[in-house]
């Protein structure tokens, strides 16, 4: 089971967001047959069986093993991931896309930003985990608490200022064999939950 899966085909998506199917799928954290859930989901064992299978299809849950019970056999199913995202390239043109807002410090631009993180991750990590490496990634995570909007500007143009000259340092266009990377520093306050 994958700790978490990018979904960018429109039908898995569909499928996922389904809200019986999406009910069966949080259940099957650790595998269960559709007998055992159909008591868990209000739902006959048939009706399960039926979702299960277009769940299976879309490779959402996965074989997890069989249960012998007298002379049955049930089938064993699990999540395929623990969580799941969706990847605006379900959206297909409709996705977020930063090149269509310039307006740099809006939040629309910030959340089309993250969409194309995950969009494009999203792919690279698919294709890295079929060839069976690791995709180098570089993350950081931070809370704040500015005294004055005054301090948030300086700290923002400072910031500015360090990743403009880091970048101007390490890039080169030319390097032979080189490989870019996208960098995407962004702020926007911390939710209640975390002010203190």
């Amino acid at each position: 089971m994958l700790d978490l899966d990018v979904i960018d085909d429109p039908a898995r998506a569909a499928v996922a967001l389904d809200p019986v199917k999406r009910r069966i799928l949080a259940e099957l954290a650790e595998p269960a047959s559709a007998a055992s859930l159909a008591g868990r989901v209000g739902l006959t064992r048939q009706k399960v069986n039926y979702h299960l299978r277009a769940l299976e299809e879309h490779q959402l849950v996965a074989p997890a093993g069989e249960r012998h019970w007298g002379g049955l056999t049930e089938r064993l199913l699990v999540a395929s991931a623990a969580s799941f995202v969706v990847s605006p390239a379900a959206l297909g043109s409709l996705g977020a896309d930063p090149e269509r807002n310039r307006d740099r410090l809006s939040a629309s631009y910030l959340i089309a930003l993250a969409a194309r993180i995950v969009r494009e991750v999203g792919a690279l990590w698919r294709e890295a985990r079929r060839q069976e490496k690791r995709l180098a990634t570089l993350s950081l995570d931070s809370v704040i608490r500015f005294r004055s909007a005054a301090e948030r500007a300086a700290f923002t143009r400072e910031l500015s200022e360090a990743v403009t000259a880091l970048a101007a340092r390490y890039h080169d266009e030319s390097a032979p064999g080189g490989r870019s990377h996208r960098l995407v520093v962004c702020a926007y306050p911390a939710p209640e939950a975390i002010q203190s």
